[in-house]
């Protein structure tokens, strides 16, 4: 059994993030195997949880995934760990819209049986926090509420009175951070800055959140109350039984789609085929679960830097664009012309292409009028107006990724907009939260927006490198 914690707060902006870095970082510096693990669909906050821990930051998400998935995904990604650390998203209660307890922090610590602290800005109150604390403790009760950690405390004075006022509340104290200390961490347009752009400050920045972390909370009190979660009875998610490699057809309880096609046959079907991954500080939204997933079906999974590298891998046979932000790296991308030609050159071929959100924008035309790949005949640009939200899609056209017809859940997360040109079909077609026709599937191409997680349905990865094999 893995000793775990969930790190919820009232509200966005209490200090979650901050909070359960430093507690991955303190303990991992204690010598602890710490887990770490974010609610949602984040790309960001796991990549500090990485630095703090030293292994893959996952995420937990019950609309994405479906409830089933939660436990194994969980069971995997923490196997061999004395600790996990689960980071919570927005407020507690906090969920996908018009979908109750669904996709909520709350939701993933009852299917996990973690305890949870509540982060709690103590800015601009005292007393009131009892009553915040009742109120959030006693709201269903089902959600353990463990702890409290008080952040950006004022003073000692501020910190007594706020003790005060949960003394005897049965929710115990396991921290108070103070105000003034507060690690600073850049934001811009879709949030924080993402750690591999700021690589040795966020090093520093870690380390200082750990130390901060360390300074000012109850390591022993929460370490105790970690262990005091009871046994999870969940198998570990396995990629390799998951893709089919392990029994030739792919399974896994999730959302699932309709259909995934492939005729299964896992790893022995693409055995070394070379799918290529693009990485670096463009392009750093991905889960971890796809990439494993293509290894378990046979690919060799080898990275690219598009602002670095001016070829793709040697034999690639398929190529994987995940999100992050080339509208702030623009310039670099249109200058790096013989890959952006490489990869034109290999999508006409009709080699398997899938490209999610910044893939999107990278294989467009331009993007604010810098020229990109040129595969997709569409035109990207910046917009004042910020997309965001959960999804329900169905595949519109048959693709390297699924057949149509076929049912997926995804996420929405961009202040861009194409602007499509000819000749291709849609890819998806959008219920939430209005009808409507997105992406673009051409050739063996499959682009678009949506974010999905590939453990949903793990057919997708043997789908696609069965395209590559087959390519």
């Amino acid at each position: 059994m893995v000793a775990r914690l969930v790190l919820a707060a009232p509200s966005s902006g209490s200090g979650k993030t901050t909070v359960a870095t430093g507690l991955m970082a303190a303990f991992s510096a204690a010598g602890l195997a710490v887990s770490p693990h974010k609610v949602g669909p984040d790309y960001i906050d796991p990549g500090y949880h990485a630095l703090a821990t030293g292994r893959p930051g996952r995420n937990l998400d019950a609309y994405l995934c479906g409830p089933g998935l939660v436990g194994p995904l969980f069971a995997h990604g923490s196997a061999g760990c004395d600790l996990a650390v689960v980071e919570g998203v927005m407020g507690l209660y906090d969920g996908a819209a018009g979908q109750g307890e669904t996709g909520s922090t709350a939701q993933v610590a009852k299917l996990l049986r973690a305890p949870v602290v509540l982060v709690v800005d103590a800015s601009s109150q005292s007393r009131s926090v009892a009553a915040l604390v009742h109120g959030f403790a006693s709201w269903d009760p089902e959600v353990r509420i463990g702890g409290v950690i008080l952040n950006k405390v004022g003073s000692d004075r501020h910190e007594e009175l706020l003790r005060e006022a949960l003394d005897g509340s049965g929710v115990p104290v396991l921290g108070a951070l103070r105000r003034e200390r507060q690690v600073r961490t850049p934001s811009r347009h879709l949030g924080l800055v993402p750690a591999v752009e700021r690589q040795a400050e966020a090093v520093d920045a870690v380390a200082a959140l750990a130390e901060q972390v360390r300074r000012g909370c109850d390591l022993e009190g929460l370490l105790a109350l970690a262990r005091s979660a009871p046994e999870l009875g969940a198998e570990a998610w396995d990629p390799g039984v998951a893709s089919g490699a392990a029994s030739g057809t792919g399974t896994g309880a999730g959302t699932g789609v309709g259909s995934e096609g492939g005729a299964g046959g896992g790893a022995e079907a693409g055995a070394g085929v070379r799918v290529a991954v693009a990485s670096g500080a463009a392009f750093s939204f991905s889960y971890a679960e796809h990439s494993e997933l293509l290894a378990a079906a046979g690919a060799e999974v080898v990275p690219f830097d598009p602002l670095r590298d001016e070829k793709l891998p040697d034999g690639t046979r398929g190529i994987v664009i995940g999100g992050g932000f080339p509208e702030v790296y623009a310039s670099d991308l249109s200058a790096n012309a013989p890959l952006r030609e490489a990869v034109a050159a290999l999508a006409r071929t009709g080699a398997p292409v899938a490209a999610e959100c910044a893939g999107l924008l990278y294989l467009c035309g331009s993007l604010d009028g810098q020229p990109m790949c040129g595969v997709i005949d569409a035109e990207a640009r910046m917009s004042e107006k910020l997309t965001l939200g959960y999804r329900e899609a169905v595949a519109v056209s048959d693709s390297a990724l699924l057949a149509a017809g076929s049912r997926m859940r995804g996420h929405e997360f961009h202040r861009t907009v194409v602007e499509p040109g000819a000749g291709a079909a849609p890819a998806w077609g959008m219920h939430l939260p209005h009808k409507r026709v997105e992406g673009f599937v051409q050739g063996g191409v499959h682009a678009s927006y949506l974010h999905t997680h590939w453990a949903a349905s793990p057919g997708i990865a043997r789908r696609f490198v069965e395209r590559c094999v087959a390519f």
